[in-house]
């Protein structure tokens, strides 16, 4: 995902900041003043075990959130993202950006395992980062949503770490994948190598009602993930009687989607605001005295 993201800015790059790489001029747009960051905080050992995280300045037990970017199971740095990561800070919350472990260096299911240690190691440090353990969410695009709706739909990964579903507050995917069987591609048969034909790859082959509460948001011109898989594992966990609501971008692509959180292509789609709200409404906060961009 990194280089459509990174072909997305390039216009931004070339006329804002011709200096710089395109994701470091969309970042550079972003202010961080009022919070405090804290860089590579080491979650599990190795060069992608690391987290950073956000938080705004003088606050305590704030939600927390965990975000998990896209790359294709391939590609991707937490460290492309203080676009994302900022913009949630400075609406109320704590924000940890946590690496994991990407192909080839290793294969599925390794890299939902990675994001289950970071959500856990998050949960379980929350308090020394001035964040409420009890109000975690989970927000992820791409590879880092269908991540996401792994944790959310099968409980196996993080009952690995010493947790249930139901210690998480609320998932909200930006056009993960979640139903995408057969794999097409050959860089993706590899991602999945032996199981790349199991049912049990997919999100919504374990839907059982018994997720959190999921928000599924999607671009309708995203032909990268068709809008399909989340309208179908909408479809699915309401007739399974789970919690989940989708909403479906008019316009937006893949792309649009994620760098919709930043202040120059937020009036494209409401995700930010539809994220913040979802998030504050399931841990019951009110909103910031003076958010701001």
């Amino acid at each position: 995902m990194v280089h459509h993201l990174r072909a997305a800015a390039l216009l931004l790059a070339s006329v804002v900041l011709p200096s710089c790489t395109p994701v470091d001029a969309l970042n550079a747009t972003i202010s961080t003043g009022g919070l405090t960051i804290t860089r590579d905080v080491a979650y599990r050992p190795g060069p992608r075990g690391g987290m950073d995280v956000y938080r705004p300045k003088g606050s305590a037990l704030l939600p927390l959130v965990v975000f998990l970017y896209g790359g294709s199971w391939q590609s991707g740095s937490k460290h492309d993202y203080e676009f994302v990561a900022a913009p949630l800070a400075r609406e109320g919350l704590v924000v940890a950006v946590p690496d994991y472990r990407l192909y080839p260096e290793v294969q599925y299911p390794t890299f939902i395992e990675d994001t289950a240690q970071a959500v856990a190691y998050a949960r379980s440090h929350a308090a020394d980062w001035g964040a409420d353990p009890t109000h975690l969410f989970i927000v992820a695009h791409s590879a880092g949503g269908y991540n996401a709706l792994m944790l959310a739909t099968d409980p196996q990964y993080l009952r690995a770490v010493g947790m249930r579903r139901s210690d998480l507050a609320a998932v909200v995917s930006l056009a993960g994948p979640a139903d995408f069987l057969p794999i097409r591609e050959e860089d993706i048969k590899a991602v999945f190598g032996a199981a790349k034909a199991s049912p049990d790859t997919q999100p919504i082959d374990h839907v059982d009602g018994h997720n959190p509460p999921l928000l599924l948001l999607h671009g309708a011109d995203d032909d990268t993930v068709s809008p399909r898989n989340s309208i179908n594992l909408a479809a699915k966990i309401r007739a399974a009687g789970g919690p989940v609501e989708l909403k479906i971008y008019p316009g937006i692509g893949h792309i649009g989607i994620i760098i919709a959180f930043a202040p120059l292509f937020r009036s494209k789609a409401p995700v930010l605001a539809d994220v913040v709200a979802t998030i504050r409404a399931h841990a019951q906060t009110p909103e910031p005295a003076a958010a701001g961009l």
